[in-house]
């Protein structure tokens, strides 16, 4: 078997952080948690939310429960990139067991449309 887990098969999966003295349900849990805190968040003009857009990159949990999330926008241009990471900190914020959030934008490498997931595609009709 290889090293592949079923999230390096999607393309809006983000990377979390290994080796982590939390015990692996704790994990779980916040991992699922985050990723329903960050599917509520949504660029307005676009109807689908960040996460199923793949806008998030990187999520990680650190032992004192301080999560950073690395994410980008669709374009460097976006009306609504001085507000994004604030909404992020907000929702991540809300999940129990978050000690603090700090969210970093980063246009490297640069987003394209094949981080969409299927749900995303089908709410833009992108196929």
């Amino acid at each position: 078997m290889t090293d592949s887990t079923a999230d390096d098969l999607k393309p809006n999966a983000p990377t979390m952080a290994k080796g982590s003295a939390l015990p692996p349900e704790e994990i779980d849990r916040l991992t699922d948690d985050i990723v329903a805190a960050l599917k509520t968040v949504y660029d307005p003009e676009i109807p689908s939310d960040i996460y199923e857009l793949g806008l998030i990159y990187r999520v990680d949990i650190a032992d004192d429960r301080q999560i950073t999330i690395d994410m980008t926008l669709t374009a460097p241009g976006c009306p609504v990139a001085g507000e994004m990471p604030g909404w992020v900190e907000n929702a991540v914020g809300t999940v129990p067991g978050v000690a603090g959030v700090t969210v970093n934008m980063t246009f490297d490498p640069p987003w394209d449309q094949s981080r969409m997931s299927d749900e995303a595609r089908v709410a833009l009709d992108m196929w």
